[in-house]
């Protein structure tokens, strides 16, 4: 190769993220230099770590290839790989397609592409990564793929079954991470409430997050992505009652009609689902719940709709995402539903909700003014440090933004005072700041 020098650009979820951390540090181990720069030229080798998930991530993947297959005929790099999502659900396509890629991977083929490039896995570094994170937060990832039948959802077809971490080898992970200056810990799964099952046969997620919080340097913990069925009821008291435990619970529930979580092949109903929402409310005072839905799934009706807008009028979340229906491949829905529903009357139901849900968080937003709150710095962005409180996560959630005339440190949390509040945003300013004001 004309150098040893290896970049990988890391496209998708936090599952990805932490993926290609192991990865490059596996690369480091075997004496080359890595990177992780969409925009860098200079690396002899470039391995794209895709998503595969919904079309747009899809079209992002590809858009992405193209650019370093563009990057590799022009002679700026040598070998050009592909792995993770899209590689292992359309391998055989994307060779057809794009041969100019020197080889494709799937999601769990690390030792071949570590042997493909003369480097042997060290068994030793299993719990090691390289942070591609600010160095603050960083992602524990507890357990890869699912064991739900969700009707939508390719993750089961693409990345299996549940399979958990041990809780030790994860707790030796995190004390890792906590070395290297993490201070916020985002735990990830694409189900937490199941992590365990498999290798324990019972729910381990309250017993892994009572041994992390021995972990003192972490100042947070936060956890994504907890199924609404089969809650981890122990998880209350624990979030309740321990402030290194954000109160920021994110459950995707999708939908809310019986009718319409029956046909998405959800296993909870209306009814659990309400029980568990103002439970969470009720016994955790305070916390923030954040959820995702779907508009536009097959069989959906105006009042199936209908229905949804009102409870997401009456519940009032904290923080929510709307996604369109995307028809995947190896899905149930797409065996067996037709994609009936106009792209159009997808999109406007959407922007119905995100219209709503925009006036809640706008008068959520204007209850902060005043308040002093905890708050995590980021970065630097134009004229603002940008951080966040603990009721909200990395790219996912709305930011507090501070004028940069303070001396403030991105990593750094710091008390702040909240002047003025937007539809998604916060702007405040640092209390008891002793630093010297810029210019001052």
């Amino acid at each position: 190769m004309k150098n040893k020098k290896i970049n990988n650009v890391t496209l998708g979820c936090s599952k990805n993220v932490v993926d290609s951390e192991k990865l490059l540090k596996q690369l480091e181990a075997g004496g080359y230099t890595i990177c992780h720069d969409s925009d860098d030229l200079s690396a002899g080798t470039v391995i794209i770590n895709t998503c595969g998930f919904i079309n747009d991530a899809k079209e992002e993947s590809v858009d992405t290839i193209l650019k370093f297959v563009r990057a590799r005929e022009s002679g700026h790099i040598e070998n050009l790989y592909v792995m993770g999502c899209l590689s292992e659900r359309y391998a055989e396509s994307l060779k057809r397609e794009i041969p100019e890629v020197s080889k494709y991977f799937g999601v769990h083929n690390m030792n071949e592409i570590l042997g493909e490039l003369n480097v042997k896995f060290r068994n030793d570094l299993n719990t090691s990564r390289i942070i591609t994170t600010p160095g603050h937060y960083a992602y524990l990832k507890v357990s890869e793929g699912c064991d739900r039948s969700c009707a939508f959802c390719a993750i089961p077809a693409i990345r299996g079954k549940c399979i958990s971490q041990p809780l030790e080898d994860l707790v030796e992970e995190a004390l890792k991470l906590a070395e290297m200056g993490v201070k916020e810990l985002i735990l990830i799964a694409q189900d937490l409430s199941y992590y365990g099952i498999d290798l324990y046969k019972t729910q381990k997620l309250p017993e892994l997050v009572s041994e992390l919080l021995k972990i003192e340097s972490f100042e947070w913990i936060r956890l994504h992505y907890l199924y609404p069925s089969n809650f981890p009821l122990q998880l209350i008291p624990i979030i309740r009652d321990n402030p290194g435990i954000c109160r920021y619970i994110d459950i995707p529930i999708q939908h809310i009609t019986d009718r319409m979580l029956g046909l998405m092949k959800r296993s909870h109903d209306r009814k659990g689902t309400e029980l568990i929402l103002n439970k969470l409310r009720n016994e955790i005072p305070g916390s923030v719940i954040r959820t995702t839905l779907i508009t536009g799934h097959p069989g959906e009706t105006e009042d199936d709709f209908l229905e949804l807008k009102r409870f997401v009028s009456d519940f009032r979340f904290n923080r929510l995402g709307v996604f369109t229906y995307s028809h995947e491949e190896d899905t149930f829905s797409y065996n067996n539903y037709k994609d009936e529903i106009p792209e159009e009357i997808k999109e406007s139901r959407m922007s119905e909700i995100m219209e709503l849900q925009q006036n809640i968080s706008a008068e959520y937003n204007e209850s902060m003014v005043g308040q002093v709150l905890k708050v995590i710095v980021d970065r630097r962005e134009g004229e603002f440090f940008t951080g966040r409180t603990e009721y909200d996560s990395p790219e996912v959630d709305q930011e507090v933004l501070i004028s940069i005339e303070y001396d403030l440190k991105p990593g750094n949390f710091y008390q702040i005072e909240i002047k003025q509040s937007s539809d998604f945003d916060l702007f405040g300013v640092p209390v008891n700041h002793t630093a010297p004001l810029k210019g001052g």
